[in-house]
């Protein structure tokens, strides 16, 4: 059963962190549910900035969230900062939309908001970061879910090398898949993609109605060394869902950096 196990949750603790670090006695559940409507509410909001500016990539490979009593920090880490940067114009017109309809949800889910005393943004890497319409909203948008009286610190955290990051690599085969390109294709560009980022290996499975079968059928292909059952490997995984013309495709993705 070692090869049917999520790879993430095998190696938790050896080679793997938890995505959110804090500690919790009396109001778990609450705490649990804030997290996350944390993450779908930075999700979401990539998506509609991917539909506003016609983006391909939505550039979020991990959110981080450490709290504690007096304190709370979002890590976000992002692929692709040009994909955000040099279309504010675009964003802002649809900024008054957006918060409308997300702060209309978060009236319904959280209540008895307290406003924090104080709040600080850190932005991380890069010159070209600074002032960026995209990650003002995000502070903006996450200040709501904060049920205390909170310090609130946004980390936003560039990735060198993006196709390291499996979802990055699922997102490039939903995109090739949506535009009808040939199965073997795709495979074999994205597995070029991975090694020029110098990973150790790469595994790659799809499976769905691939290139319109009428029956659903599987695809894989490996390349290099993916030790799924040594603990001490260091694997990234990610499961993609694509909605394409033909109905939803699997995406399946391990990489050994």
């Amino acid at each position: 059963m070692g090869n049917k196990i999520n790879p993430l949750g095998f190696r938790l603790g050896f080679t793997q962190n938890h995505c959110s670090v804090w500690f919790e006695v009396r109001d778990y559940s609450e705490d649990l549910r804030e997290d996350e409507r944390i993450y779908n509410c930075i999700e979401n909001y990539v998506q509609r900035i991917k539909r506003s500016t016609n983006s391909s990539y939505g550039g979020i490979t991990r959110i981080e969230i450490l709290k504690n009593r007096k304190h709370m920090q979002v890590n976000i880490y992002i692929a692709f900062v040009d994909l955000f940067i040099g279309q504010e114009k675009k964003i802002q017109k649809t900024d008054k939309l957006t918060d409308k309809e997300i702060l209309e949800q978060l009236k319904k889910e959280v209540q008895n908001v307290v406003i924090k005393k104080r709040q600080n943004i850190d932005l991380q890497n890069r010159k070209e970061v600074q002032k960026n319409v995209f990650f003002e909203q995000i502070q903006k948008l996450l200040e709501h879910f904060n049920s205390v009286d909170r310090e609130l610190v946004v980390s936003i955290k560039k990735v060198e090398k993006p196709y390291r990051e499996p979802k990055i690599l699922a997102e490039y085969i939903a995109l090739q898949l949506k535009e009808r390109v040939e199965i073997k294709k795709i495979m074999k560009k994205a597995i070029s993609l991975a090694e020029k980022a110098n990973v150790r290996g790469v595994k790659i499975k799809m499976k769905g109605r691939l290139n319109g079968i009428e029956r659903a059928r599987k695809e894989s292909a490996i390349q290099g060394m993916v030790p799924l059952q040594t603990l001490r490997a260091k694997i990234d995984y990610c499961y993609y869902a694509v909605q394409t013309v033909y109905g939803v495709l699997g995406i399946k993705i391990w990489i050994f950096v």
